[in-house]
C-alpha cells in the first residue's frame, strides 16, 4: 500500500488544471477554467475547473471531484493507480508499505488485465532488443522502416518470437494468471482433442512485430501485431480482441504521444496505420493519430474533439482509402468539427512521404495540399463524373448530403455557397435539395418512432414545475459555508429571546466574535437540529470534526481523506454556482455579489431561514394533529400560537413580510 506521507505530498504538489489540461483543452474563464466535457458529447463547454478550490465539476454529466477523482473517472484508474500516475508526473518518490496476501488477491480484474498488458509490452520490447532472433527479425524490420532506437523506445515497439507459447510460458513463470492472459487476448486457450481435460495454450501474436496501443494516459490497452512472413492464410495485421480494457472503437493509436501537440497546434492529423503515426512523430510532427486500421467511429472523433475542433484527414491515393475517407468525413462533420483532406502524390503514403522528406518539406506540403472537404469531394467526384450529366448531378447531391450533416446553420449556408461556386449550380437549387434531405430525415425518424411499440398513450402533456426542496437547499448551503469559510472568524449578532416590560417576547441582539463553524455548530445544537439529508449529515460530521481539530484546514487535504462518493458530493456543492460563470454574466453588465463579501450575514440568514422552515413544518404537523383528533386540543393550539409568534419575530429579523 502507498504510504500516507506520499499521498499527502501528491495532493499538495499536483495542480488540478495541469493534470486535466493533459486530457481536456481548457480556456481561462475568470478565476476558473472551462472546456468541453470529457464524459459526454457536447458542443458548448460545461466542464469547469477551479484552481483555487482544486476541484472540477462537469455540469453535463453531474460528475465532479478532485484531481484523483478525475483520473478515476476519466482513465478508470483505481485510487492507488491515480496516486502513482500523479507521483510519476510530479517526480515524487513513492513510499509503499507491504501489502498482505489478502490485499494482493483483492486487486480487481481490470487492474490485473492492465498489469498483464504492461508486462507483455515490456517482454516483447526486451525480446526485440536483447535476443538474437529479436534483433535479426523484429529489429531489422523496424530499422528497414527507418525507425531510430529512440523512436522504438518511445513507442515501446517489440517482437513476439515465432514459437507456439514462448510468451505465455514466460508470463506464467512470472506469476501472471492464465485467466487474465486469455481475457486480454494475449493467449489463446483451447481444449486438447486427445485429452479433453487438458487445455493447450498458444501465443496470439507469435512471429509478429508488436505495436502497443495506449490510452490517453499512457496505459497499455492492447496490441497490434504485423506478420513478417508471406503466409497468405494469416492476416497481415492482427489486433487484440475486445476486452474490459480494450475497445477498439474508442481508442486512437498515438493519442498518448499526440494529445499535447494536438491541443497546442489546434489541429489533428488523422492517418490510417501505425507506421504512419510513428514516421510522422519521428519527423517532428507530433499531432497525429490513427484509427488503428478500423473504420472511423463517432467515439474516436469525440476523443479528438476534446483536444481540438480541427481534423485533417491524410491518406494515400488508392480507391479503397479514398472511399473510406469519404465516409469518415461525414462522421466528422456530424460531430460539428471542421475537416480538411490531404492526399499524397501517386505512389506515396504518409509513412513514405515523411520518411523521404525533411520536416520543412512535409509541413509545407501539408499546408499547401490540405483542401476543404467541399473542394476535395468536388474534385474527386467530378473526375469520376467527367462529362456525364447524371453522374455530375449525383456528385452535387453527394456533396449536399455531406453539408446536411453539419449541425451549425451558418456553416451549412457558407458551404452551400462554396459548393454552388465550385460546381456551377444555383444556390437556390442546393438549398432546396438541402431542405428535402432534412425533410426526408425528419420523416424517416417520425416513421421509425411510429413503428416502435408504445408502452402507453399520453393523453395530455401538462407542463411540470419542479418543486424546490427548501430544506435540502438550506442544508447544502450550510455545508458550502463550512467548506469555504469554516475557520474564518466573524462578528455575529446572536438573537436572544427575552420578555419586555409588557411581558411580550422580543429578540434582542448580542454580538460575539467566533469562528464560522463554531457559530453553525452551536446554533444547530441549541435548536437540536440534525441535518435531514443522510449524505449532508455524514459530510457535516466529518467537517465539524476536522475544523475543530485542524486550524490549517484546507478543502483539498480534507477531501484526500474521504471516499470518492463523498468527494463527488462536496465538489457538486462547491461548484454549483460556478455553472453560472459559463454564461459570462459580466459581458451583460450583470455583476453577482461575491459570497465572501458578507459571510456573517450569509451564515445568519441561512440559519434563520432553516429555523423558520422547521418551525413552519412543525406547525403544519401540529395543525394536522388537531384536525385528526377529537379530544381537547387546547395545549396543542397554545404551542402553535407560540411557534407563530416566534416565526413572526424571525421573519422580521429577515426583513420578510408574512402573509
Amino acid at each position: 500500500m502507498i504510504a500516507k506521507t506520499t499521498i499527502d505530498q501528491v495532493y499538495e504538489t499536483a495542480r488540478l488544471e495541469e493534470v486535466i489540461g493533459d486530457f481536456v483543452t481548457l480556456k481561462k474563464s475568470g478565476s476558473n477554467f472551462k472546456g468541453l466535457s470529457p464524459f459526454s458529447d457536447e458542443r458548448t463547454p460545461s466542464f469547469m475547473v477551479s484552481p483555487v478550490k482544486q476541484i472540477w465539476k462537469d455540469f453535463s454529466s453531474g460528475k465532479g471531484g478532485n484531481v484523483v477523482a478525475f483520473l478515476m473517472e476519466h482513465e478508470h484508474f483505481t485510487y492507488p493507480e491515480a496516486i502513482k500516475y500523479l507521483a510519476k508526473k510530479y517526480n515524487i518518490e513513492i513510499e509503499e508499505t507491504e501489502r498482505t496476501d489478502e490485499q494482493k488477491q483483492q486487486a480487481n480484474e481490470r487492474e490485473s488485465m492492465y498489469l498483464v498488458s504492461e508486462y507483455a509490452q515490456q517482454y516483447f520490447s526486451s525480446i526485440l532488443k536483447d535476443t538474437e532472433l529479436g534483433k535479426a527479425i523484429g529489429l531489422s524490420y523496424f530499422k528497414e522502416r527507418g525507425f531510430t532506437d529512440a523512436t522504438i523506445e518511445k513507442f515501446g515497439l517489440g517482437y513476439c518470437l515465432d514459437q507456439w507459447d514462448g510468451f505465455t510460458k514466460a508470463a506464467l513463470d512470472k506469476g501472471y494468471q492464465l485467466n487474465y492472459l486469455e481475457k486480454t487476448g494475449l493467449t489463446i486457450v483451447k481444449e486438447d482433442k486427445n485429452s479433453p481435460n487438458e487445455r493447450r495454450t498458444f501465443d496470439r501474436f507469435k512471429g509478429r512485430v508488436m505495436f502497443p496501443i495506449r490510452s490517453m494516459s499512457g496505459r497499455v490497452l492492447g496490441f497490434g501485431g504485423r506478420i513478417l512472413t508471406n503466409d497468405k492464410k494469416a492476416a497481415k495485421y492482427l489486433n487484440s480482441p475486445e476486452s474490459d480494457i480494450y475497445h477498439k472503437s474508442k481508442v486512437l493509436y498515438g493519442i498518448y504521444h499526440a494529445k499535447q501537440a494536438i491541443a497546442k497546434e489546434d489541429n489533428c492529423y488523422l492517418v490510417e496505420g501505425y507506421t504512419d503515426v510513428i514516421q510522422f512523430q519521428q519527423r517532428g510532427i507530433a499531432n497525429v493519430v490513427s484509427s488503428s486500421g478500423t473504420a472511423l467511429t463517432p467515439e474516436q472523433i469525440r476523443l479528438i474533439n476534446r483536444l481540438t475542433k480541427n481534423i485533417t484527414v491524410l491518406f494515400d491515393g488508392d480507391a479503397a482509402g479514398l472511399r473510406a475517407s469519404l465516409r469518415g468525413i461525414d462522421l466528422i462533420l456530424e460531430q460539428g468539427m471542421n475537416v480538411k483532406v490531404c492526399s499524397f502524390p501517386e505512389g506515396e503514403d504518409p509513412d513514405s512521404f515523411a520518411k523521404n522528406n525533411s520536416l520543412e518539406e512535409v509541413t509545407d506540403y501539408l499546408k499547401a495540399a490540405s483542401k476543404d472537404f467541399i473542394q476535395f469531394k468536388a474534385n474527386l467526384l467530378a473526375e469520376e463524373a467527367a462529362n456525364d450529366p447524371i453522374k455530375r448531378a449525383d456528385t452535387v447531391r453527394d456533396i449536399v448530403n455531406s453539408i446536411s450533416k453539419i449541425p451549425d446553420a451558418i456553416k451549412r449556408e457558407i458551404y452551400v455557397q462554396e459548393c454552388a461556386q465550385i460546381m456551377n449550380v444555383s444556390e437556390n437549387v442546393l438549398f432546396s435539395t438541402l431542405a428535402q434531405i432534412g425533410k426526408k430525415e425528419l420523416a424517416d425518424a417520425s416513421k421509425k418512432a411510429k413503428q416502435e411499440p408504445k408502452a402507453f398513450e399520453v393523453v395530455k402533456n401538462e407542463p411540470t414545475i419542479e418543486k424546490v426542496d427548501v430544506q435540502y437547499e438550506l442544508e447544502r448551503k450550510i455545508i458550502e459555508i463550512l467548506l469555504l469559510y469554516g475557520q474564518k472568524e466573524e462578528s455575529f449578532e446572536d438573537l436572544v429571546l427575552k420578555e419586555n416590560d409588557n411581558g411580550d417576547l422580543e429578540l434582542e441582539p448580542e454580538s460575539a466574535n467566533v469562528k464560522v463553524y463554531e457559530k453553525i455548530y452551536l446554533d444547530l445544537q441549541e435548536d437540536e437540529i440534525e441535518l435531514a439529508n443522510e449524505k449532508f449529515r455524514d459530510i457535516y460530521s466529518h467537517l465539524i470534526k476536522e475544523l475543530n481539530e485542524n486550524e490549517a484546514f484546507s478543502v483539498n487535504s480534507f477531501m484526500a481523506e474521504l471516499d470518492q462518493e463523498m468527494v463527488s458530493q462536496i465538489s457538486a456543492i462547491l461548484m454549483e454556482e460556478e455553472k453560472y460563470t459559463l454564461h459570462n454574466w459580466e459581458r451583460k453588465d450583470i455583476f453577482p455579489k461575491e459570497k465572501h463579501m458578507g459571510v456573517a450575514q450569509l451564515v445568519g440568514e441561512t440559519i434563520l431561514t432553516l429555523r423558520c422552515f422547521l418551525i413552519k413544518k412543525r406547525m403544519g404537523s401540529l395543525q394536522k394533529r388537531t384536525e385528526q383528533s377529537e379530544t381537547d386540543n387546547r395545549e396543542v393550539m397554545e404551542e402553535i400560537m407560540s411557534y407563530l409568534q416566534l416565526n413572526k419575530l424571525l421573519n422580521q429579523k429577515l426583513n420578510r413580510v408574512l402573509s
